[in-house]
């Protein structure tokens, strides 16, 4: 009888026949890699396999020297006997989730993933994430409990535009905490550019510009030393990491406002302890329905957990009738975030800099 597909390994999610990880968190000799997050894409291994769109942010992220083969969505390799194709995950640019095929066997890790509710806003950032059959699916559960029920896009960036509109309105700046790689994107996409100029920080900038080599269309973004007029911050919308409302380059602004964009603003206490003057409960997770949309649509049989609200995922799903279980993995929201919160992202980068 085959194995199983995947395994778990101090150096993360192994592929025993085919001798190859994906995602691991310890250096390895072949990594195949979800997405360019940092808890996800990790420096050091020999050789990587992505999305062959998320090769300029990986390069940028890891160095530019990493051997790294890209693949188009769909398109299939076989290595040791192992079919390996990668699928749209809709977290961010260049996102996938890994299926691999052998002995008769079809598993699919996810990675982190998004879900399009119907009637939702395209989002022109990256590919929407696809159902792919299979059956044993790996998912991720960073917002897997009942309270995470996202509202329309429409409305959280109409909200978003309004409280913008109406700091320019009153000569302050309006400071937009957020993810550097794809919430900000994301965001971008949706803003009214209209309102004033648009002021990205150095960890966000180099991002920026990796999405439009990549052919997503984003409105004109500055850093803050190119702003031609200062009296211009007045009107600005900034987006900026965790890190920069404590450092020198945010008292250029003068007198501002902030918010914070991301899932956690769905709890009220997750808002208080930010101390912002605003949340925007904006994710590039899946939500509760979300997620059980996304596993439903696989149509397998057992499900394996990774990160997240992993205990009520899986004691749900073994209530509806299915084998799930856990992994112990190093994956999850508070891996990026200290990444986005660390001392490289509190400098502004110059043009030109890496991310």
């Amino acid at each position: 009888m085959t194995g199983d597909l995947i395994v778990q390994r101090p150096e993360g999610l192994y592929c025993p026949p085919g001798d190859f990880y994906i995602d691991p968190w310890r250096r390895v000799e072949r990594a195949v890699i979800t997405h360019a997050h940092a808890d996800h894409a990790r420096p050091g291994h020999a050789h990587y396999l992505a999305t062959a769109v998320s090769e300029g942010l990986l390069r940028a992220r890891l160095g530019q020297g990493i051997t790294l083969q890209g693949l188009a969505y769909g398109e299939a390799v076989e290595h040791n006997g192992v079919r390996i194709s990668l699928h749209p995950a809709g977290h961010v640019l260049g996102s996938a989730q890994v299926r691999i095929e052998h002995g008769g066997q079809v598993w699919v890790a996810s990675g982190d993933y998004r879900t399009t509710p119907s009637g939702a806003l395209p989002d022109r950032t990256c590919t929407p994430f696809e159902p792919v059959r299979c059956d044993v699916f790996i998912t991720e559960s960073t917002f897997g409990l009942p309270v995470y029920r996202w509202r329309p896009d429409g409305e959280i960036f109409a909200g978003i535009n309004a409280w913008w509109a109406a700091n320019a309105d009153a000569g302050r700046a309006s400071v937009l905490v957020c993810y550097s790689l794809g919430k900000a994107q994301r965001l971008l996409a949706h803003l009214d550019a209209g309102i004033g100029p648009i002021v990205c920080h150095g960890a966000v900038e180099p991002i920026n510009r990796g999405y439009r080599a990549a052919g997503v269309n984003l409105p004109e973004t500055l850093m803050v030393s190119e702003v031609p007029d200062k009296a211009l911050l007045r009107r600005a919308l900034v987006l900026c990491p965790g890190s920069a409302l404590g450092s020198p380059w945010i008292r250029r602004f003068g007198d501002f406002s902030d918010a914070f964009a991301s899932g956690w603003m769905q709890v009220r206490g997750q808002r208080r302890r930010g101390g912002h003057d605003r949340g925007f409960v904006l994710s590039d997770h899946a939500d509760w329905p979300g997620l059980l949309q996304a596993i439903g649509g696989t149509g397998a049989e057992r499900v394996i957990v990774t990160h997240g609200q992993v205990p009520v995922l899986v004691r749900y799903l073994q209530e509806q009738g299915l084998q799930a279980e856990a992994f112990e993995t190093e994956y999850g929201d508070e891996h990026e975030t200290r990444a986005e919160t660390g001392a490289e992202a509190a400098v502004e980068t110059p043009v030109g800099g890496a991310a």
